[in-house]
């Protein structure tokens, strides 16, 4: 459930017409509910209250600190994969022991401010990156904590760019080698192996791969055991979706439920990292239109709705031919047609929608575009020198604006005009 619905024919957000925030805003914005995120985090996490645990909300999904800091006041903690997602963490005010650091290319830099922050784990992806953390570690005069990502190779069934569990993919240490790699890091002084971790994808819509990827991490910890490594955290990731389109995604009761039943038998903490499950329908992004038009050739006929959004804003339908559900802001009960949703941005993939059945609208109508929480704001760019979009946040009748607009100073701010001497 999520806390946008329509009232008398007009998109509210909780207690707040859409429309009143976009007046006082602009468009386009991405706008979020307070309430929604609270139930939705609260929805997953509950689904583990017998078992030691740790959610650690995944910061790529939605970085902006308002929303890190409401999770981190639920008890949440952050999976990041980057220096600037650990300094959104900090800044969000989340316990550096609640959070997770994920990623296959950690720099020198950013495992010092992991470990000078003292986070609770690296998961570390490679050989390499064991040797770089140790050293590290031993120039600072530290202790490592670590897991390592162990690439299970199941196939989770989702989008090919989004899949992260397989031999293919980069991620990860085939489950195969990396015995061998538990084995030389614990030998090593300044490392502290104290973890499994795990991420087989995104946008997940069945239980059984996260069943069998449990199945064989639990397998794993016990060869671990009888090697005398006993691991205290096991790191299943995230990836369990949402419903964008037609998709049926389980219920995180149901999710937890499997999980729990596989788990029995090994005394771990779980670690679980959710992103797009918690956020993703818990924000929309508001656009205007600017024009109609139809494009006529032949005897076909393609009509276009424009509007000021593109996919430097938006650009999961460009990236994936992703389907986000797109809705008039206020409901007029016009006729329909088969139109493409198209922004600015000088590029034919630059659309929301295409060949969608769509109520006809005319220039200043506001559409909100659905399920636009989790990867929507986080993967805009300045393309286009396009400035960055609002973000805002609603609680019951009152909005806040939690990350202003870009303006245009802003698109050249740290740049220079050199001059060289002849």
């Amino acid at each position: 459930m999520n806390h946008f619905e329509y009232k008398n024919g007009e998109l509210f957000c909780e207690d707040i017409a859409v429309s009143t925030i976009a007046k006082e805003v602009g468009t386009p914005f991405y706008l979020y509910s307070k309430a929604t995120l609270e139930r939705h985090f609260e929805a997953f996490d509950s689904g583990f209250k017998g078992v030691d645990h740790l959610t650690c909300f995944a910061v790529k999904s939605c970085s902006n600190i308002a929303v890190l800091s409401l999770f981190s006041g639920l008890g949440g903690g952050a999976d990041i994969v980057s220096g600037g997602e650990l300094f959104r963490a900090l800044s969000a005010g989340m316990d550096p022991k609640r959070i997770i650091y994920s990623g296959v290319g950690k720099t020198e830099e950013e495992i010092r401010y992991g470990l000078t922050s003292g986070i609770l784990l690296f998961n570390v992806e490679s050989a390499q990156e064991l040797h770089r953390i140790n050293e590290v570690a031993a120039d600072m005069n530290l202790k490592a904590a670590i897991a390592f990502r162990v690439n299970p190779d199941v196939d989770p069934k989702t989008h090919a760019y989004i899949s992260t569990g397989l031999a293919k993919n980069k991620f990860g240490i085939p489950i195969q080698e990396a015995l061998d790699l538990y084995l030389e890091a614990n030998e090593m002084t300044n490392i502290d192996v104290q973890g499994v971790s795990c991420h087989i994808g995104s946008q997940l819509t069945l239980i059984s791969p996260f069943v069998e990827t449990l199945r064989k991490l639990k397998k794993f910890a016990l060869q671990l055991a009888d090697k005398g490594i006993n691991i205290q955290y096991l790191d299943l990731g995230g990836g369990v979706g949402i419903t964008y389109d037609d998709e049926e995604p389980p219920h995180p009761m149901e999710y937890a439920k499997a999980i729990q039943e596989e788990l029995a038998g090994l005394d771990v903490t779980l670690i679980l990292e959710p992103g797009r499950v918690i956020v993703g329908n818990a924000g929309i992004m508001v656009t205007e239109v600017q024009y109609t038009k139809t494009n006529r050739g032949g005897e076909q006929e393609k009509h276009f709705i424009v509007v000021d959004a593109g996919m430097n804003d938006l650009t999961r339908p460009s990236l994936y031919g992703a389907y986000h559900s797109i809705s008039p802001v206020v409901e007029k009960g016009n006729g329909s047609q088969v139109a493409d949703i198209v922004g600015p941005i000088c590029e034919t993939g630059d659309f929301l929608a295409k060949d969608r059945e769509f109520p006809e609208v005319a220039q200043g109508d506001l559409l909100a575009v659905e399920s636009a929480g989790a990867y929507g704001f986080t993967m805009a760019s300045n393309y286009n020198s396009r400035p960055r979009v609002a973000e805002v946040m609603v609680s019951g009748d009152q909005f806040r604006v939690i990350r202003k607009r870009e303006t245009m100073e802003s698109l050249i701010q740290g740049e220079a005009i050199p001059e060289f001497g002849e």
